[in-house]
């Protein structure tokens, strides 16, 4: 997962980290569900906004799978 000393990704290693492409990466970007920092011109995702969006990701499954048993 993600490495305990790095922070700061960039767009190709936080895809690389979440085993998606780059495309899926910017239109999770774009959607608000993965946030970005911005240093100068460049565009990092930190740690902890991978974190957040396993649990995201984590909190939708849990969701579908109680709707499907409903």
């Amino acid at each position: 997962m993600t490495s305990p000393d790095r922070q700061l990704y960039r767009i190709p290693d936080a895809a690389r980290v979440l085993s998606l492409s780059r495309s899926v990466v910017y239109e999770q970007i774009r959607a608000g569900r993965l946030r970005t920092v911005k240093q100068g011109r460049s565009r990092r995702v930190s740690a902890a906004a991978i974190r957040d969006y396993i649990a995201l990701l984590t909190v939708e499954a849990e969701e579908d799978h109680r709707g499907e048993s409903a």
